[in-house]
């Protein structure tokens, strides 16, 4: 992107509304997991005397069933969360553009070839194929990354192919072929940072749909393992005592919908910047 392709794209940002609060809120939890550590308490810390205490002074959001701080597990789980959403979608972003450049630079079989098993990764749902690999694997946040990661590639894929097949035969791009340049360097250095626009808003959206897998993963049991704090875990464990302790579910499924929510509106904003459809 150019200096004055940034300058336009953030005004137009500053001036969208939920786009800005998406912003805001993205910073906000970013700014919760990196304080996590500073805080003094433990958030494995049993203490079985204050146990199933509602939220209060000393427990702002009360305490689980073995008198842990429902605050400081939230805030640790914070780290959690968005180490899988951008791990993961470190990962599918990386092999959807690799994949969808190849496919879109030099079209024929490799096109095809590539395409195919798009459409093949395409017709399994991605969830049920994340349970199925799970089932052989040792559940653990590592594996839940990788996994994430290689089922959640297919949209980047064919977002960067779209890109390429119209920016191949641009005159900087046969300018760079006259002039003796390599594939690769075409490819990475020419067409690439221009195809990087759509990718940017998939890359965003898909920082919350790995957040929601890996609370899906982590509700069923099959995700991040106890005692290592988790907001989906925090609210399976919050279930058996949910007419009594409200606050042991409430506040984790909270702080998911928030930050979810936040990269769907930080997502949608920047699409809308980038759309030059759309007027200000």
């Amino acid at each position: 992107m150019s200096a004055f392709f940034r300058e336009v794209l953030w005004q137009k940002l500053r001036r969208n509304r939920m786009a800005m609060a998406g912003a805001l809120i993205v910073f906000g939890m970013f700014v919760l997991a990196t304080i996590a550590p500073l805080v003094n308490n433990d958030p494995g810390a049993i203490d079985i005397a204050r146990r199933l205490q509602s939220p209060n002074w000393g427990h702002p959001l009360g305490t689980d069933d073995l008198g842990r701080d429902v605050l400081v597990r939230i805030l640790y789980g914070a780290r959690i969360s968005l180490l899988v959403g951008f791990v993961a979608v470190g990962i599918a972003t990386s092999i959807g553009i690799l994949l969808g450049a190849l496919a879109g630079y030099y079209g024929r079989w490799v096109d095809v070839v590539i395409m195919r098993f798009v459409d093949i990764m395409l017709c399994f749902p991605s969830f049920f194929l994340i349970l199925a690999v799970i089932a052989f694997l040792e559940p653990s946040i590592w594996n839940i990354m990788i996994i994430i990661g290689l089922t959640g590639w297919m949209g980047v894929a064919r977002l960067v192919r779209a890109e390429f097949l119209s920016l191949r035969e641009r005159d900087f791009v046969l300018a760079a072929r006259a002039l003796g340049a390599r594939d690769a360097r075409i490819i990475f250095r020419h067409i690439l940072p221009n195809a990087l626009s759509p990718v940017l808003v998939s890359a965003t959206l898909g920082v919350a749909g790995a957040i929601l897998t890996e609370s899906a993963l982590s509700f069923l049991g099959i995700g991040v393992q106890p005692p290592t704090p988790s907001w989906g875990n925090m609210l399976i464990a919050g279930k058996q005592t949910l007419g009594t302790a409200w606050w042991l579910s409430v506040f984790p499924g909270l702080a998911i919908l928030i930050t979810v929510l936040g990269y769907n509106l930080l997502g949608e904003g920047i699409r809308d910047a980038m759309d030059p459809r759309i007027k200000d």
